[in-house]
């Protein structure tokens, strides 16, 4: 599957951004999909998950009650609705993609470019 990323940008703070993930190729609904974040200077981060069916949602702490994942199978496309936004929430963010809500948190199978959020303050 080929997964690509959009809709970042410039927000101030408290702002809000919805990042997409457009997924190609094979099924999109074979896969759980999750998306992280990367800061200049530091590692690779989770940030939140689905499941295949969208039954289940999984967050990192520090987005919880701020971030909501989701998903539109007819569409194949995936979507991260971030509100209240911080400077500590500047990254580039990665969609990817996995054979569970588990693994792809942990290990993702696939990966897709990123795209830039800035929060100033």
């Amino acid at each position: 599957v080929q997964l690509q990323a959009s809709g970042g940008g410039l927000v101030q703070a408290g702002g809000s951004l919805r990042l997409s993930c457009a997924a190609s190729g094979r099924t999109f609904s074979i896969y759980a999909m999750a998306w992280f974040r990367q800061a200049p200077g530091k590692e690779r981060e989770f940030v939140a998950a689905i499941s295949r069916s969208s039954s289940s949602t999984y967050y990192a702490d520090s987005v919880k009650g701020r971030f909501t994942i989701s998903r539109d199978y007819a569409k194949n496309t995936m979507y991260l609705q971030m509100n209240s936004l911080k400077p500590e929430d500047t990254a580039v963010y990665y969609c990817a993609g996995g054979s569970s809500i588990m693994a792809v948190s942990t290990g993702p199978d696939y990966w897709g470019h990123g795209t830039q959020v800035t929060v100033s303050s």
